[in-house]
């Protein structure tokens, strides 16, 4: 392999070099940034974007497998997206969530119809944080009972309790929600219980789970938030059955469960939604609720939702539900998702991610792991992947933040933008992807691994 993008990089378009000076001091002027020491700062300035390439001010082209936060699963600036948005701009650019509008009720159809027969209406919320508070307040309302279950290794968002419910570190300096209890969910390659096998792991999580709900007291918990693939914590499916066992111990102990899409819905593993993936859901065991955003639309506007089901959605007939806001199914946010659905649907755009998956971006992945000892796990689905980076197989111990940093250098200078997390790179292109975009992305890659290894 050779570490150069050669096959189909396009050029750029022209823009003004010092647009982009501009556009980078006013940044650090005057914009506050997420997750973010603000001092440090050197942001990217993207000047425009289309499909799977992101342009600069510089007349520099990149090739975008981060897919920003791992929302433009139908690419950037789809023709037929944005004309959409700028049809109902002209037409009704802003309705209060209490009227009818024609463009919210084709959204929520084309949604519910994606999700299947379990499901009957949706809830639209701005964003993804907010579809998993609502989410929460709907199972807490219908079952009366308060505790929220979820795993340690999550991210659900950065509102109360989307951010309570959250895993990782960044819910520590922000638990302000009650009624939150974590455990720990299955992951094969980093299993905290002992196991061998997927069978082991599957069975084990289970158990725990169950503990977990019994010690916590069943009467007590509203709902198991789970997302289908975690996305963030580093992009592990649950083991065949995980699922079906979680929906079990829901109909046991009369609890809801809730199913976070938000990043892995939309075509992002190569289904509509990840838990209908039949390699983690063969007998497809059905949630609750759907929390979704990001590949709904692409971000192109902001916008997320709840996908309820027919037995939640019939307890607020005659009983208000507590819940809205100003923006819910906003027109230009309705307008995208409906010309985001069928586009996805007439051009075969979730069927791209799966064929990329299977015959391109996992054997590549496999490739480049045989070749370097540093990646310890390849794992993922459609064009949802993570490599598990290690400084010795055997003991899989993480390699260091100064390493990550480094190949992510590595691959910003080989014109590729990644996406890290922790002691991971994350391959998560466009759902319209092209085999020779993942031929080049490779090639950066083996490239990045290659110059940090020799450093």
């Amino acid at each position: 392999m050779t570490d150069t993008l050669n096959r189909s990089t396009p050029a750029a378009p022209a823009h003004d070099p010092a647009d982009g000076v501009r556009a980078y001091e006013l940044d650090r002027q005057y914009v506050f940034h997420s997750w973010s020491a603000q001092g440090a700062l050197k942001p990217f300035v993207a000047a425009s974007a289309q499909g799977s390439y992101v342009y600069t001010y510089d007349g520099e082209t990149y090739l975008d497998f981060s897919s920003q936060l791992v929302n433009t699963n139908i690419g950037h600036s789809h023709p037929k997206v944005v004309a959409a948005i700028q049809q109902q701009a002209a037409q009704l650019a802003t309705v209060a969530p209490s009227h009818a509008a024609l463009v919210r009720g084709e959204a929520a159809k084309r949604i519910v119809e994606k999700a299947g027969p379990g499901f009957s209406q949706v809830f639209f919320t701005n964003g993804g944080a907010d579809a998993i508070e609502n989410a929460i307040r709907m199972a807490r309302l219908t079952t009366h009972k308060h505790k929220v279950l979820s795993t340690y290794r999550s991210y659900h968002g950065n509102t109360g309790a989307a951010i309570a419910a959250t895993g990782d570190w960044r819910r520590m300096p922000n638990e302000y929600a009650y009624g939150h209890v974590h455990f720990f969910g299955p992951f094969t390659y980093r299993s905290e219980f002992f196991s061998e096998t997927p069978e082991q792991e599957c069975a084990r999580a289970l158990r725990h789970l169950e503990r977990t709900i019994v010690a916590e007291g069943p009467g007590t918990i509203a709902a198991i938030l789970l997302e289908s693939v975690p996305g963030t914590a580093g992009i592990f499916a649950p083991p065949p059955g995980y699922l079906e066992g979680v929906r079990a111990l829901a109909d046991k102990y009369g609890i809801v469960w809730i199913a976070d899409e938000v990043m892995a819905g939309f075509g992002r593993t190569g289904d509509w939604f990840a838990w209908q993936n039949p390699t983690i859901n063969p007998n497809r065991a059905t949630p609750d609720l759907i929390a979704f955003a990001k590949g709904v639309n692409s971000g192109y506007v902001p916008v997320g939702g709840v996908v309820i089901s027919p037995t939640i959605a019939e307890a607020f007939a005659d009983k208000v539900f507590p819940g809205g806001l100003t923006y819910s199914g906003h027109p230009l946010a309705a307008a995208s998702i409906v010309a985001s659905i069928d586009a996805m649907t007439d051009e075969g755009i979730v069927e791209n991610a799966r064929m990329i998956g299977e015959q391109h971006l996992g054997p590549g992945l496999r490739a480049l792991a045989e070749k370097h000892e540093m990646i310890g796990d390849v794992r993922g689905l459609g064009v949802f992947w993570a490599l598990d980076l290690v400084t010795d197989r055997a003991t899989r111990e993480p390699v260091s933040v100064d390493v990550v940093n480094r190949l992510k250098a590595e691959l910003m200078a080989r014109k590729v933008l990644p996406f890290a997390a922790e002691n991971r790179i994350h391959v998560v292109p466009p759902c319209i992807v092209t085999p020779d975009q993942v031929a080049d992305a490779l090639q950066a890659y083996d490239g990045a691994f290659s110059a940090v290894a020799q450093k």
